[in-house]
């Protein structure tokens, strides 16, 4: 193997929990919910999709309907749809909803999984590409800054800076060309079938690991340390 490329949400970091989520925006904005009430309504935004890097919501409301296929093509398309989803749910003040967006999207509201650094440090120790690529409609280097993973990351290709999103192979193309890697000897990681599979197109080797909270996935990755092993050791 000559590269390895990750997913980010549910892969290599997990986002906070909706009731985590809820309380630090109200803290920020010095409002209070009565402890039942914030809970339900914590509940009512992880039902709806409303966090990103949660589950999708089963029903979308017409007026995002429209453009969740396309959500992570653009940054303002990407506002827009979570947007959409949270005000299904009445807040204490209307400006939270694009406060909670605002939110999801700094350092403190990701946590990389336990052996993330672990997998990262070592393939970069092995002289081993890697790239993230993913499906979002905001910036993540800072989040791979602020958690001291980002020197192991040779390049990052994000679907709104290009207008397409996964599983186009376009993606994976870019990424592979940024670090030299022929996609016959490139690992893809992630957590979607469909979305990251789309590396397999290429000849991308692709490797599913269990979108889970980080508490109950401790070693999800280590695996991959082996995969890259075994696919140098058959070149």
């Amino acid at each position: 193997m000559s590269a390895v490329l990750f997913d980010f949400s549910g892969t290599l970091f997990r986002i906070e929990s909706a009731e985590s989520w809820l309380r630090a925006v109200l803290d920020e904005a010095g409002l209070r919910l009565g402890e039942a009430e914030l809970l339900r309504t914590s509940q009512a935004l992880e039902s709806t999709g409303a966090l990103p890097g949660g589950a999708p919501a089963e029903r979308l409301p017409a007026a995002v309907a429209d453009i969740w296929r396309v959500r992570d093509e653009s940054a303002e398309l990407h506002r827009a749809a979570y947007t959409g989803l949270s005000r299904q749910v009445p807040l204490p003040d209307p400006r939270l909803h694009d406060a909670l967006y605002d939110r999801h999207m700094t350092p403190a509201a990701w946590t990389p999984y336990p052996d993330a650094a672990e997998v990262l440090r070592t393939l970069r120790e092995r002289g081993i590409g890697v790239g993230v690529v993913s499906n979002i409609g905001w910036d993540l280097r800072p989040v791979f800054r602020e958690h001291g993973l980002d020197a192991y990351v040779g390049t990052y290709v994000l679907s709104f800076e290009h207008g397409i999103q996964k599983p186009d192979p376009r993606l994976f193309a870019t990424a592979c060309d940024a670090l030299g890697a022929d996609p016959r000897r490139t690992l893809m990681v992630g957590d979607d079938r469909r979305a990251d599979g789309g590396a397999a197109v290429l000849g991308c080797r692709v490797h599913f690991v269990d979108h889970l909270p980080v508490s109950r996935r401790p070693d999800g990755l280590l695996p991959v340390l082996d995969l890259v092993d075994a696919g140098t050791a058959r070149k």
